[in-house]
């Protein structure tokens, strides 16, 4: 299965807090911090819901 590396790009200030929750489910603490993950769905639709925050990229 493919892997995507998954970096915090923009603080979670002011988001709201399901956003947040999303952001810690992803393991992503501070900015520029990142987790490398298997490409599922479930994943894929975390990614989605704060795609405004996380940037994403194919390993």
């Amino acid at each position: 299965m493919a892997q995507i590396k998954v970096t915090l790009v923009k603080s979670t200030i002011g988001s709201t807090q399901t956003q947040k929750d999303t952001v810690a489910a992803l393991g992503l603490k501070k900015i520029r911090s990142f987790r490398v993950h298997e490409d599922t769905p479930a994943i894929q639709g975390q990614i989605k819901k704060v795609s405004h925050l996380v940037k994403v990229e194919t390993l």
